[in-house]
């Protein structure tokens, strides 16, 4: 009976000894991303993934390695269908879009089935699916109800995440077609923006998301833009800008407005 208490906390130990390299790569990993998000670096989105590769290779039943991994490929999808201006080597080809996302699509599936009430890497999924139906009729049909399977279970888990209502809303700005419409996605994105500013005044824990917040503002911006709230689209276009100087999308949109006659 003692021996196998001591091998079964040998083992423990083990494994705790085990997880400790993944959790040095994923904490790598997040300052390697934060750092690719503040530059919108296609580079640096490819380093954080492959460190998070790493610790998930590690620690294959942790969720948080996979989370985060998915964030990173997410992000990196993102970049290479939007590259800052002044770097069109930072875009990529349709073939380098469509790996990025399976990518993030196989990451985050690993982290909804390793911890269910993933709330973020569900709202992620939900975007993903959506862009990848990208107006087709056929393709509405047979991944619709995938998007929706995870928008619900992204608000049933995390009503209150800010990550979740600013994915939620800029999936209804892309594919609101009047004023409604936009109308609908403000309001999301408003209630994101609310979110992001009482997770501001909270200290992050180790491995806590704090992306988004910049990104959201943006989106307000051209919620507004697209509704013809021109005074409003440039105050929060100032605001992404203030929160990120190097977010480029802000910058066109504030150009934007402010040149309309």
């Amino acid at each position: 009976m003692m021996r196998s208490w001591v091998i079964l906390l040998l083992g423990m130990a083990l494994l705790v000894r085990a997880d400790e390299p993944a959790d040095q790569l994923t904490a790598r990993g997040i300052a390697e991303f934060t750092a690719a998000y503040e530059a919108w670096d296609g580079d640096r989105f490819g380093a954080a993934a492959q460190l998070f590769r790493q610790a998930a290779a590690l620690a294959p039943n942790v969720g948080t390695h996979a989370y985060w991994l998915g964030v990173a490929e997410f992000h990196r999808m993102l970049q290479l269908r939007n590259p800052p201006p002044g770097r069109p080597s930072q875009g990529g080809s349709a073939a380098a879009i469509e790996a990025a996302m399976e990518a993030a699509t196989d990451a985050l599936t690993r982290a909804v089935e390793l911890e269910v009430r993933d709330a973020e890497s569900h709202a992620m999924l939900g975007t993903i699916y959506g862009l990848k139906i990208d107006g087709n009729v056929f393709r509405a049909l047979r991944l619709g109800p995938k998007v929706q399977k995870h928008r619900a279970q992204a608000l049933r888990y995390g009503p209150e995440n800010p990550r979740v209502r600013y994915l939620l809303g800029v999936c209804q700005f892309h594919t609101a077609r009047k004023p409604a419409g936009f109308r609908e996605a403000l309001e999301s994105l408003l209630g994101a923006e609310r979110l992001f500013e009482e997770e501001a005044g909270r200290v992050a824990g180790p491995g806590e998301p704090r992306w988004g917040h910049s990104s959201c503002l943006t989106f307000i911006g051209r919620t507004h833009e697209s509704l013809g709230q021109l005074a409003e689209a440039a105050e929060y276009f100032r605001k992404a800008l203030a929160l990120q100087s190097s977010d480029h999308a802000a910058a066109a949109g504030l150009a934007r407005v402010t040149t309309i006659p």
